[in-house]
């Protein structure tokens, strides 16, 4: 019998799983027969997150780690690398929106270590396993943003961090899936847009204009699982029309082919 990602049940392990999109897979794929790693840094969230899961006759297990901090991360790396895990949700993240020359490097550094380091080294711990069985899929939960590098619009918020980690997961995750063909492994970057979570909150308050078009958290999930049974490696919950995305990939072939030559453009000389 197979679940709502079309593969048979295991353990699914979800990072940033005390709330919003993390919670919201957590509860969905517990109800789907997946037995739950549930990682993120505020233990209390995690406890109830668990009880609700349990409560519903699903199981568990509770992994406290600060992905920006080595010592966290490398606790959910050898937890991943005891081999049982049949899908990875990487989903823990943080927004910067700020200037860059306001925003503390700290931060800056930090938001790279959870939103590029630890996606890179948790998905490398869980793929010998999953190729080995023939079977497994990494679902890493980027933005719509990691497509806004060439917009400056005013309403926008200042994201040059932000989107460029996420720029990151989406070529990480298309590249990756290329690599894994014919393995039975899949991987998909999952880039919404507003979604209705904590994350834009700014000191515990909501900040979302009224005009933005905002998703719930279960209608990401349900269109995420439903884009890597059908084979998106790259799923935009709300875009209708994919040939917009087959679009963006022609535009980039014929401009990495444009960009091959061996001279110098008149423009530059």
């Amino acid at each position: 019998m197979t679940n709502s990602t079309g593969s048979s049940s295991g353990v699914a392990v979800i990072t940033g799983a005390s709330s919003g999109i993390g919670k919201a897979f957590a509860e969905h794929l517990a109800s789907d027969g997946y037995n739950i790693g549930l990682v993120a840094r505020r233990r209390d969230r995690l406890e109830d997150v668990a009880r609700e899961i349990e409560a519903r006759g699903g199981s568990a297990e509770i992994i406290i780690a600060d992905l920006a901090r080595s010592e966290g991360l490398d606790a959910v790396e050898r937890r991943i690398a005891v081999g049982d895990v049949s899908l990875l949700v990487n989903n823990a993240g943080f927004q910067t929106y700020s200037p860059f020359v306001d925003l503390s490097i700290d931060r800056a550094g930090e938001e790279v270590a959870v939103q590029v380091t630890a996606v890179m080294r948790l998905s490398h711990a869980a793929l010998p396993a999953m190729i080995s069985r023939g079977e497994g899929a990494i679902i890493n939960v980027s933005s719509i943003l990691s497509f806004s590098g060439s917009l400056n619009q005013p309403y926008m918020p200042k994201r040059s961090v932000y989107a460029a980690t996420k720029a990151f997961v989406t070529t990480f995750s298309e590249l990756l899936a290329a690599e894994l063909q014919g393995t039975g492994v899949r991987v998909q970057a999952l880039c919404p847009a507003v979604v209705r979570t904590e994350f834009h909150d700014i000191d515990g308050k909501p900040v979302l204009r009224p005009n933005v078009p905002v998703m719930e958290p279960a209608d990401v999930i349900i269109a995420s699982l439903a884009g890597l049974r059908q084979g998106d490696t790259v799923c935009i919950p709300a875009l209708e029309d994919r040939d917009r995305l087959s679009a963006v990939a022609d535009a980039n072939r014929a401009l990495f082919d444009a960009g091959r030559g061996a001279e110098v453009a008149s423009r530059y000389r």
